[in-house]
Parts: structure tokens; C-alpha cells; sequence
């Protein structure tokens, strides 16, 4: 590696570089990477668990675990060894994220000191292999409106868990089909014939000898597009009983008020929406994780993709019997470098949600407003990494033509592996509506959740008032702002603070508008108040534009920031044209929008053009050292396709 490309991947690894390089040091050898053969399901499954077992007998991948309810353990280094291992191999990765992350992370955040006592061990020494059982058949993303049931038992002190219908049937969970013994269910909490809304009961599944329990059906879900080493299957329950104690209850418990007193629910959060959303919220790192380990695959490909285009020649120059490299042609480029740099604005950002998430509890319970800025900023990177992975890894086996679509050249298995993650922990195009409602009503401390009705009748009421506060955004950030020139794009998108003054008025302008919208549609009709549904339905275009504009906003503040704050010169100029790149890119994708609203010529939208080229053919020398940065090792990457270059 050169020194540029050293420093470039001190930038990158971030504050848990000690985890990045323990993993670099104990999975770097072959027999942890990806097969470049296909395996039957049986023998890569196999192959999965035991990786997984040897991986969770390694003290230091127990970072994140803690057994005291008051302390979460080493949150941003388990989420850095997580996204490491998308590197490694996404089946593990995965299977890791059910055992870990989910499963135990279920336990650890809905659970209390019982319960941590009890299974946290257990589950960390893979000892007790479970499952995070949440999605139903006809469920989807609605999580309020799960159909399974937890039914309280007065008399015999037990809670009895029901599927009722072929839709409630819990289904692709991970770790189900083969290995799990013992399931995290989601369910509606019934005591006394009331529902308390969704709570989360620990379910045994298997017997010591792998049979299903009494009352329990499991089904594989069989061969899936990708993730061939994850056991993905079906639960059902008919009316299995198992102890209240198996209740997580940090959020709600059923107790006696007093010593032969029938057992009531309780909770320390008195709102089912709001107790509904701190349950989930506890459950944020796994967005988190979907995205970091959409972001490692991303940087696989384009490490791959773009040695290729630096050795590979095609056609000659003129007369000459010199080749020209693929990297040469301005189109090849183009299809290389600007996902490049918009991968190194999404694992700057990542880098900075995963500290902002280790900090939010650093200094005791955090503050509600505060928990949902992150929950809204963790969804909108999640979105960004996923789509933007789906869409890169793509280019990069076209960019290898003929070679990319071979099986032991790696695309396929990034390809596919990958595919999933837009839907799983939240549906993209669901998840960006959400990201747009917590636009409109981040700034209101009284929201108790996402409603529907309230959120359009909030945005009726206060469209007028500005509807952007800035969640995140240093001081780096702030200062560059402050000093930008003014909103010309011929000026504005040659200083950085002029570049995140822009980015930022494209959100407010939409954002502003989208509630002006709402507010329209929501007016009063014939006396009656318009369908809530109807609304959101007529303006859904429109809140996906706005939450992207704010991905994109929360992309250059990230990358501005560790730009800006780069101290080695040579570093921070190469970063720096990254940057440019980052932002010319994004405004040429967006020059429609830019160009309807006054904020950007038909010329400036030309020489935007032009300027995208330019930067292109800048970095192009410098592309080498700019995937060297991802610091990936020979094992993860090796394949014929670089021989034959």
C-alpha cells in the first residue's frame, strides 16, 4: 500500500480500528471467504455454523455483549466487527446478526438482569442457538399489527402463544430451519381479554435432540437467490405454554400488585405507541449492521472492479500496439468512480452513526427526541447502503464484461447475497416514507409515534412553520456554512460550505413543500376531514424525493466533515476531490429537480457535466489507491479474475 492509501484507510476505519484489523488478523485466511465454488445448501449451512462457533469461541467477538442491563457492552465495536464480516462472507455475517445481534440483542435490550443471567452467556458461547422471530406471512413491514397472540393465563401462571391464522405464520427467520432452539416471538401481549400491543416472549423450539417442541411446526423456507449458508424457515405455535418469566419485560411485566392479588400488566411507559417505538428502538442496531455489511460488499466489488479496469486493455492507440486500459475510456470511469465516491460518503457516514449510536447512552438513559433522530438517520443509511449496493455491485460485474458473470470471479455470490438486504429490517420504500415523516415531525417533543392521521393533521397545522432542524452536523459542518458564498451554483459548488448550504435547501425545499402539500389535501371536505390514507398516498412521490435529498444531506455532512478534518495535506486533497466528485455527481443525477426550481441553467446543468468528467479523469490515476484504502485482504478478494487482466 502506498501512503496515501495507508492514511486514506486510517480515515476510513474509524475508532474501532483495533476491531478492523483483530478481524484482518483471525479471518484472513481462505477457508473463512466466500467459496469461489458453488456448495450444496446442506454443506454451505453446515460450513455457516461452524464457522459461526468458531467465531463466537474468540473472546474478542464477544465485544458487544454485557451481561449488566445498565451497560450494552462495546456497541460500536460490535457493530464494526459485524460490518467486518461483510467482507468476509455474507452467509456469516448474517448468521452472526441472527445469533448476535438480533437474538441476543432481543434479550439484552427487552430483557431484565433475569433474563441476561439466564441465556446472554449461553447465547454468546453458542450454546443456545436462536431466533429472532418477528415477520409473519401477511404481516410485512405493519410490526403494530402482528397477528400471533401471547395470551396470559391466570391460572396456571403462563403465557400461551398462538398463531391463528396460515398469515401469522412466523416466516424467513433465520437460524429457524436447522439450528434454532429457542425463538424471540413477537406478539400482542393479552392480560385480563386486552391487548397491551406487541411485546416479545421467549419460546423454546427444539428439544435437545432437534425435534420440534409440543405445539410447534417448523418449516425451511428452502433454496433462496442468495445467503445459501443461513437456515432460513417457518414457526408456528398452537396455543404453546410457556413461563411468564419468559416474558423480555424491560418495557411492560405481568405482576401482583400484592401477595395473593391476580397478576395485572405494567409499565413504566403508560402510551402502547410510545412504549411500541421503545421497544423497537432498542432493536436500531439491526439497520444499522444491514447497512454496514451492504457497504462491505459494495467495497468488495469495487475493489475487484476497479483493479480489473486498471489492468485490463482494450483496443490499441492508433498505429501503436499499446493497450489502453479500461479506466482510460471517460464511460468506464463514469461507471466506476462515481459509485466510488459516493461508497466512501456512505462508510464515512456509517462510521459516524455507529459512534453517534455508541455515545446516545454513554451518559445514562437518552432522551426520546434524541433516540429518534438516530432511529430516522440509522433507516436513512440503511437505505442509502442497500440501494446503493444493489445498484454498484451491478456496474461492477458489467464493468468486467464476460469475466464479472462467472461464479468464481465473486459478483454472483456479492449479487446475490446482497439482494435481500433492501427489504429485510424495513422495506426501502417503506422505510423512506418513514424517514420523510420524521422530517415533518422531528421538531415536536409531544409525538407519541408515526400515526398516520396525526402526522397529516401536524403537517395541516404547521406547514407554515420551518420543518428541517438540523439533527446532526458538527462543527466543521456548521463553520463551512457559515462562510459559504452565496446559493450560485457557478460559485456555490466549488466551496464546500456552498455545496452543504445547496444540499441542505434542496431538503428544505422539499420537506416544506411536502407539508404544504399535506396540508392542501387535508383540508376539510363537506364538513369531514380527508382520508389520512388518501393523503399520504397522493404525496408518497413526494416524501421519497424529500428523504432522499436528506440522505443526500446527511452523506455530505459526513464526508465534509472527515475531509475537512483530514491532517496529512496530500490525504485530505485526494479526499477532498472525492468529495467534489460525491457532490457534482449527485447534482448531475438530480439536475431535473435543480433545474425546475431556479437553483441551477441549462448551462450550469452542461457544465456540471463537464466538471463530473473532469473529476473522473483526476481520480482515475488514483483509483488504485483509493480501493487499497478499503484495506481488504488478498483471501477475501481471490479469483481468476485479476490473473487473467
Amino acid at each position: 500500500m502506498t501512503n496515501a492509501s495507508t492514511d486514506l484507510q486510517r480515515v476510513l476505519d474509524g475508532r474501532w480500528v483495533e476491531v478492523r484489523d483483530t478481524v484482518r488478523e483471525h479471518l484472513g485466511s481462505a477457508d473463512w471467504a466466500t467459496p469461489t465454488t458453488r456448495l450444496p445448501i446442506a454443506e454451505y449451512r453446515e460450513r455457516t455454523t461452524g464457522q459461526l462457533l468458531r467465531l463466537l469461541a474468540e473472546p474478542w467477538a464477544h465485544v458487544g455483549f454485557s451481561a449488566d442491563p445498565d451497560s450494552e457492552g462495546d456497541i460500536g465495536g460490535a457493530l464494526t466487527l459485524f460490518e467486518c464480516l461483510g467482507h468476509v462472507d455474507l452467509s456469516l455475517f448474517v448468521k452472526v446478526g441472527v445469533q448476535v445481534g438480533l437474538f441476543g440483542g432481543a434479550i439484552a435490550g427487552l430483557g431484565t438482569q433475569r433474563h441476561h443471567d439466564e441465556y446472554l452467556e449461553r447465547v454468546a458461547r453458542g450454546e443456545l442457538f436462536g431466533c429472532f422471530a418477528m415477520t409473519e406471512v401477511g404481516g410485512g413491514s405493519d410490526v403494530a399489527r402482528l397477528a400471533t397472540t401471547a395470551t396470559y393465563d391466570e391460572d396456571t401462571d403462563e403465557l400461551v402463544v398462538h398463531t391463528p391464522s396460515p398469515s401469522a405464520t412466523k416466516d424467513y427467520i433465520g437460524n429457524a430451519a436447522k439450528d434454532g432452539t429457542m425463538a424471540a416471538v413477537f406478539a400482542q401481549l393479552v392480560v385480563r381479554g386486552r391487548s397491551h400491543g406487541v411485546h416479545c416472549v421467549l419460546v423454546p423450539i427444539r428439544d435437545e435432540h432437534g425435534a420440534p417442541m409440543p405445539g410447534v411446526t417448523l418449516a425451511d423456507c428452502g433454496e433462496k437467490i442468495g445467503l445459501p449458508g443461513v437456515d432460513n424457515g417457518e414457526i408456528s405455535f398452537d396455543q404453546v405454554r410457556v413461563p411468564r418469566a419468559n416474558l423480555l419485560n424491560r418495557f411492560g411485566s405481568i405482576e401482583s400488585p400484592a401477595p395473593g392479588e391476580p397478576a395485572v400488566y405494567t409499565s413504566p411507559i403508560e402510551s402502547d405507541n410510545r412504549r411500541f417505538f421503545s421497544m423497537l428502538g432498542t432493536l436500531v442496531r439491526g439497520r444499522v449492521t444491514v447497512g454496514g455489511g451492504a457497504g462491505a460488499a459494495t467495497r468488495n466489488a469495487l475493489t475487484l472492479a476497479v483493479r480489473y479496469g486498471a489492468r485490463r486493455t482494450q483496443f490499441t492507440r492508433g498505429d501503436s500496439d499499446e493497450g489502453v486500459r479500461l479506466l482510460e475510456y471517460a464511460t468506464h470511469r463514469r461507471r466506476l468512480l462515481i459509485p466510488l465516491a459516493r461508497t466512501y460518503a456512505l462508510a464515512l457516514a456509517t462510521n459516524e452513526l455507529v459512534e453517534d449510536l455508541h455515545e446516545l447512552r454513554a451518559d445514562g438513559e437518552p432522551e426520546e427526541m434524541k433516540v429518534r433522530r438516530l432511529e430516522e438517520q440509522a433507516a436513512s443509511l440503511k437505505i442509502a447502503n442497500t440501494a446503493h449496493a444493489t445498484a454498484t455491485i451491478q456496474a461492477c460485474r458489467e464493468a468486467c464484461g464476460g469475466a464479472g458473470y462467472m461464479w468464481e470471479n465473486r459478483f454472483g455470490a456479492l449479487k446475490a447475497d446482497t439482494d435481500v438486504f433492501t427489504t429485510f429490517e424495513g422495506d426501502n420504500t417503506v422505510l423512506l416514507q418513514l424517514v420523510a415523516k420524521g422530517l415533518l415531525t422531528q421538531y415536536k417533543d409531544s409525538f407519541d409515534s408515526f400515526d398516520t392521521r396525526e402526522m397529516v393533521l401536524f403537517a395541516a397545522r404547521h406547514a407554515a412553520e420551518s420543518v428541517v432542524e438540523r439533527a446532526f452536523g458538527g462543527s466543521i459542518v456548521q463553520r463551512l456554512i457559515a462562510g459559504a458564498p452565496g446559493r450560485d451554483a457557478d460559485n456555490a459548488l466549488e466551496d464546500r460550505g456552498g455545496q452543504l448550504a445547496i444540499f441542505q435547501d434542496r431538503e428544505e425545499h422539499l420537506v416544506s413543500t411536502l407539508a404544504d402539500r399535506m396540508r392542501g389535501r387535508a383540508k376539510e371536505k363537506d364538513g369531514e376531514d380527508a382520508d389520512p390514507i388518501e393523503v399520504l398516498s397522493a404525496v408518497q412521490p413526494h416524501m421519497v424525493a424529500a428523504a432522499w435529498a436528506h440522505i443526500d444531506r446527511l452523506l455530505l455532512e459526513a464526508f465534509a466533515a472527515a475531509a475537512e478534518g483530514c491532517e496529512s495535506e496530500e490525504t485530505r486533497s485526494l479526499l477532498c476531490t472525492v468529495c467534489d466528485l460525491f457532490v457534482f455527481s449527485t447534482v448531475e443525477a438530480n439536475a431535473a429537480w435543480f433545474m425546475e426550481h431556479g437553483r441551477i441553467s441549462a448551462a450550469q446543468s452542461k457544465a456540471i457535466s463537464r466538471r463530473v468528467d473532469e473529476l473522473c479523469a483526476a481520480l482515475a490515476p488514483h483509483a488504485e489507491t483509493l480501493v487499497d484504502a478499503f484495506g481488504l485482504l488478498d483471501a477475501w478478494l481471490d479469483c481468476r479474475l485479476l490473473d487473467r487482466a
